[in-house]
């Protein structure tokens, strides 16, 4: 594996111009810009280098599980140093800090786990919206990180911390920020003003699961889908009115349901681990009719799947038991095939591809195809220790481990 780090840039490449590395897509949120881990810019590189894909850069980080994102040419990093959470813009390009914003935490994990945030950033108008592992909701400007509001929801709205610290990646929809917090009183899911963090609505008496919501368009309408600690919510996201509620989660009390729902046209995909499997739901114009459900073809741990031309691709099983990479049909739940010689890992669909991210480390790009699993090039590219989601915008991967912040160049070469 062979690193370039930030100081090393200049003498190592003495007149080359960032410019040819402007980023020319975005990853704004959680799982990309529409939420749903797809990346929609030119085609990426399918030979690498025997060393594999050119690391750009690479800087060392603190702890956290919150994955990068990427707009307008910059990058931002929440992870926690020392006793601060801290929210970085850095230049896409060569990782160099334009500006920080800190607060204390006191966050410590119950399990010894990673003490960091683990919400996603989100980047909208011009504004960046984070939510700490303690529950602190904050909105900065994007061009100088200074301070727009804030909000402390777990003090506010007298939620739990539940298993591993809160979690929910903000949705920016319209003119608020939703999330799924599990508080008391009727805030299991709470929408506010974006431009103030005023409260707009609260809604549910569920608690807050580790999945995080999307938004879609269901039937013509406007719709907040939010997977919770006690199954499916889907709410109107201007007002927080409820359309439809679906009971489904984990058997066992000491679990969690992390993936974020499949919207795929007027159907949604959920998958959960902890004895629970995957269920496939139509939506129809009063109800919610269950399609198939299956507690053996998908069960995702952590790792929310991808779809593609009618297959799911994705992780089935825990993570610490060693899980399986998969593909199953959607309309029926088949499994087309199972691969068992990875650990568990991150999947994100690049054209007819998957760029799948593994927490020993390891970048795989494989077809995206039902036939078989064919990986076609390999590469180290990170220490172990890769939790969080990646960002892929213009060709360039931003991927984390525990300690470690790279860029890695996959664009197709002229």
């Amino acid at each position: 594996m062979r690193f370039i780090t930030c100081g090393l840039i200049a003498s190592l490449f003495a007149g080359f111009s960032f410019e040819s590395l402007a980023v020319s897509g975005e990853w704004p949120q959680f799982l990309g810009p529409n939420r749903n881990g797809t990346y929609a810019g030119d085609p990426l590189a399918t030979v690498w280098p025997q060393e594999g894909p050119p690391i750009i850069w690479q800087k060392k980080i603190g702890q956290g599980f919150s994955g990068p994102v990427v707009a307008s040419e910059k990058l931002i990093l929440f992870h926690r140093l020392a006793n601060r959470e801290t929210v970085e813009c850095l230049e896409s390009a060569t990782g160099g800090v334009l500006w920080k914003f800190d607060y204390p935490t006191a966050y410590r994990d119950d399990f010894g786990f990673d003490e960091g945030p683990r919400a996603t950033p989100a980047i909208s108008d011009g504004k960046v919206f984070t939510f700490g592992a303690e529950g602190a909701l904050h909105c900065l400007e994007f061009a100088t990180g200074k301070k727009v509001w804030s909000v402390q929801t777990k003090a506010q709205f007298s939620a739990s911390k539940g298993f591993f610290g809160m979690a929910c990646s903000p949705l920016v929809e319209g003119d608020h920020v939703l999330l799924n917090i599990g508080g008391a009183n009727g805030a299991g899911i709470v929408a506010f003003d974006k431009t103030t963090g005023a409260l707009a609505w609260k809604a549910t008496e569920a608690e807050a699961s580790y999945s995080s919501p999307v938004a879609a368009d269901l039937n013509h309408k406007r719709a907040g889908v939010f997977f919770t600690r006690v199954g499916l919510v889907i709410l109107d996201p201007k007002n927080g009115r409820l359309n439809f509620e679906f009971p489904w989660r984990p058997r066992i009390e000491a679990s969690v349901s992390a993936a974020t729902p499949l919207i795929i046209q007027d159907r949604i995909f959920l998958s959960a681990s902890y004895e629970t499997g995957a269920i496939l739901l139509s939506v129809q114009a009063n109800k919610l009719q269950k399609v198939w459900s299956s507690d053996d073809a998908l069960s995702n741990h952590y790792a929310t799947s991808v779809h593609h031309n009618g297959f799911l691709y994705g992780f089935h099983g825990r993570q610490e038991s060693g899980p399986s990479l998969r593909c199953v049909e959607l309309r029926s739940g088949k499994v087309r095939w199972s691969e068992d010689r990875y650990p568990a890992g991150t999947v994100t669909l690049a054209g007819e591809h998957l760029l799948i991210l593994l927490e020993d480390g390891r970048l795989i790009l494989a077809a995206a195809s039902p036939d078989r699993f064919k990986a076609i090039v390999q590469a180290q590219i990170l220490p172990f220790g890769v939790r969080a989601y990646p960002a892929l915008a213009g060709g360039f991967l931003y991927a984390r481990s525990k300690d470690k912040l790279v860029c890695v160049d996959l664009r197709r070469k002229p």
